[in-house]
């Protein structure tokens, strides 16, 4: 018996056989992407004969059975990060990377981390992984396809007995949704305030880490060095529908949007809506809309394919006969390019001081949030592209217009990404949906790629 998505339900038989068995605007703003365009010949290559190919009925089974830990009747999931459910989530997780030879372990910033260790003692581990979080009421494709890919890309090696030179480290990253918790505290930028903010479960950062076997206290320690990884692969749905639409079936990810946000905070003065004469007013909702509407307004006038968003607004008192004097509302923005963040920001900022002049209000924009943006490398590009090619899959370079666990570990070393279609380009929804073909021609890229990059160097 399926549900409408066509996972299974019911008794997890697989689990038992689990070791046997619009965005399209932004894409096509890159001039790249014509003329990178492949149709690959429909007949897979002689060097693609000869390699393993991932078991698909196998990675499919791995990704129905985490929709057993918070997947819903209306064929989403909620798994938020640190929640029971999670934490069922990443012990069944673990026990599959066990099931496929790896060595398990978390660290201390709660990412759980398999090992396989290569033939050369002196290789740096070649790293693939993604996260199994989810936002409230979203799919059970996001990070969920890129986990259960990579691990089994470990399942496939254990099954034909195949070592690599290097070490194989597949991750599990923590707090994805919430702000890439795990990825960001390999790389040290998980600051200390950040362990008291409270995540959708209800958890702080710094309480959750412990709650999955990390330790706050010594999170810092879980940084590691710049260059102490020989690459990085994360696949990943597309969340948009540039794929589905062209019918191409794999995307080589270019690069990944740096973000940063803000908290905006608008004071005006808060007074009596029936007797307060509109002349008078120094109503901040009406100024937070004024800097709404502007940031709307440079982010579709200003050259670029840079995106901007107030996705919270909070007014105070919020009572209906009350001139609110407070508004709390947040900032993102995301761009390939800092430099281009930066000055859109500039822009916003400078628009902001002329509406508290006009209004007779003062508006801070307080920093909380960066993550740096990430072209992916060029070597890695080829060694995806060449993969799928090599396979029989039609492929694409792309830019990523959201943000991944990826673009935190391209400061420890390359990093490569793979795209598989998204319907409809629906993501963060029940909607969401990946087909089990696309998913598995996904894993097999990323199999070949890990392989490529193992014999490379």
């Amino acid at each position: 018996m399926t549900d409408r998505q066509g996972f299974r339900v019911g008794p997890p038989r697989d689990e038992v056989d689990i070791a046997s068995c619009s965005r399209r605007n932004f894409v096509k703003a890159s001039p790249a992407v014509a003329a990178a365009l492949v149709s690959a010949s429909p007949e897979v290559s002689a060097r693609a004969r000869q390699s393993p190919t991932v078991d698909g009925g196998r990675v499919n089974a791995i990704l129905a059975n985490l929709r057993r830990f918070g997947g819903g009747s209306d064929g989403g999931t909620t798994r938020l990060a640190y929640s029971d459910d999670d934490l069922a989530g990443r012990n069944y997780a673990a026990g599959v990377m066990e099931q496929a030879g790896l060595e398990v372990s978390i660290d201390l910033a709660g990412n759980l981390i398999g090992r396989r260790a290569g033939t050369d003692p002196a290789a740096l581990p070649i790293v693939t992984g993604s996260h199994i979080d989810t936002v409230p009421a979203g799919g059970s494709y996001d990070g969920h396809v890129g986990s259960a890919a990579a691990i089994e890309v470990a399942l496939t090696l254990h099954d034909h007995d195949i070592a690599l030179r290097h070490p194989l480290e597949v991750i599990i990253f923590p707090n994805e949704e919430g702000g890439k918790t795990g990825s960001r505290a390999l790389v040290g930028r998980v600051l200390p305030f950040e362990l008291d903010i409270i995540t959708a479960s209800g958890y702080t950062i710094g309480d959750g880490t412990a709650r999955i076997g990390g330790d706050p206290a010594r999170i810092a320690e879980a940084r590691r060095e710049p260059g102490s990884v020989a690459g990085f692969f994360e696949m990943h749905i597309e969340q948009g529908a540039f794929l589905e639409a062209d019918g191409i079936q794999i995307g080589v990810v270019e690069g990944i949007v740096g973000i940063r946000r803000w908290n905006i905070t608008v004071r005006g003065m808060q007074n009596h809506a029936g007797t307060t004469p509109m002349p008078q007013r120094r109503d901040a909702l009406v100024a937070a809309a004024d800097l709404i509407r502007d940031v709307s307004e440079v982010a579709n006038t200003t050259p670029g394919r840079q995106v901007a968003t107030v996705g919270r607004i909070e007014a105070v008192p919020g009572a209906p006969n009350v001139v609110p004097g407070e508004v709390r509302a947040t900032l993102e923005i995301r761009d390939l390019e800092m430099s281009k963040i930066a000055s859109v920001f500039a822009e916003i900022e400078r628009r902001a001081r002329a509406i508290e002049e006009a209004r007779g209000v003062t508006i801070a924009l307080v920093h909380f949030y960066e993550s740096l943006a990430a072209p992916t490398d060029p070597r890695f590009r080829d060694i995806v592209e060449a993969a799928a090619s090599d396979l029989g899959y039609t492929n694409v370079r792309m830019p990523s217009g959201a943000g991944h666990d990826a673009q935190s570990m391209a400061e420890l070393g390359p990093i490569g990404m793979i795209f598989v279609p998204s319907r409809a380009g629906i993501s963060h929804s029940p909607d969401e949906y990946t087909a089990p073909d696309d998913i598995t021609r996904g894993a097999n890229v990323l199999l070949h790629s890990v392989l490529r990059l193992d014999a490379a160097d």
